[in-house]
């Protein structure tokens, strides 16, 4: 009984003390950030969010353009995955065949395991070829876009838009799979409810299903943006990497990920470094609040179908 006992004990340390080392990890990072970003912070003050001039070699250190081709690029993925992955989820969880089903979803979640290198190389090689011709020449002269900021100006292939496309289709299994779960959280009788009514299959879904599955829906919407504003390799090939702020989507581009990446080997100055770090808090604090959020609407989904 003793020794039952003593191994209850230090089985409760043990799970204890892992718990809380996620969150002590989490601090430890954060400080460890914050203290690395802080000359160039106290430097620049708020200046280094607004200011758009990025000069290693004059000092001068503007996260403008990284923050708006990081949340330009991310907007493209969001409104090109949305729709699909939303689609697709209805797809599985109420209109496939139970033989359907988990060979869609398994070749849906397989996007997930592809690594980001190899999106990046596939953009190089087919994506960006048909950025340049059709989709270009398709959004100006037929669908008469030409004269639009959005759409102006030289298409090189390399563009906010092409590692939007990209960042759609990583970001696509992961809103797929969120929304999915919460789809199948709805209650059965909510369903059944529905259809006792008379409502027809799309009815049901519409007015019953969709509605109470709203919160978990745009959680897992989040969590892809979550996903999207971190995403490094696949952008860095894509983007063009200049650090400039255009309306043009066809204009090259960085965000904030891609600009460390890029830069971090080759930063020789202290101030340099801190200025990379900053960056990299920013983007620390913004993805954590996204993240935050998104699990919050997902739990609060997951607990009321218990």
């Amino acid at each position: 009984m003793k020794a039952s006992l003593h191994g209850d004990r230090i089985y409760h340390v043990l799970t204890t003390a892992f718990a809380a080392a996620v969150p002590l990890l989490l601090l430890l990072i954060a400080i460890s950030i914050g203290l690395a970003a802080w000359p160039a912070l106290s430097l620049a003050g708020l200046s280094f969010i607004t200011a758009s001039e990025w000069d290693v070699a004059a000092g001068q250190f503007g996260a403008a353009p990284a923050i708006y081709g990081t949340l330009v690029s991310s907007a493209i993925a969001l409104v090109l995955a949305t729709p699909l992955a939303l689609g697709v989820s209805i797809f599985l969880s109420e209109i496939a065949p139970k033989w359907l089903r988990q060979p869609v979803g398994f070749l849906v979640d397989l996007l997930a395991a592809i690594p980001s290198v190899v999106y990046g190389l596939w953009g190089i090689f087919v994506l960006i070829p048909l950025m340049r011709d059709p989709v270009g020449p398709f959004l100006r002269e037929t669908l008469g876009l030409a004269k639009t900021p959005m759409f102006s100006g030289p298409n090189y292939g390399y563009s906010m838009l092409a590692a939007g496309v990209i960042l759609a289709i990583m970001i696509l299994p992961f809103i797929s799979a969120v929304t999915r779960e919460v789809l199948l959280a709805v209650p059965r009788s909510q369903r059944e409810a529905a259809l006792a009514l008379g409502a027809t299959r799309w009815e049901m879904i519409r007015d019953a299903v969709l509605p109470f599955a709203r919160s978990g829906i745009i959680g897992g919407i989040i969590l892809g943006l979550g996903r999207a504003l971190g995403e490094t390799m696949a952008v860095t090939m894509l983007i063009g990497n200049r650090p400039e702020i255009s309306a043009s989507l066809f204009a090259p581009g960085y965000t904030m990920a891609s600009l460390i990446a890029n830069e971090f080997s080759e930063a020789t100055s202290d101030m340099h470094l801190s200025a990379l770090m900053a960056v990299g808090a920013v983007l620390f604090v913004v993805t954590l609040i996204v993240n935050a959020i998104a699990r919050w609407l997902v739990w609060r989904v997951t607990k009321g179908a218990r």
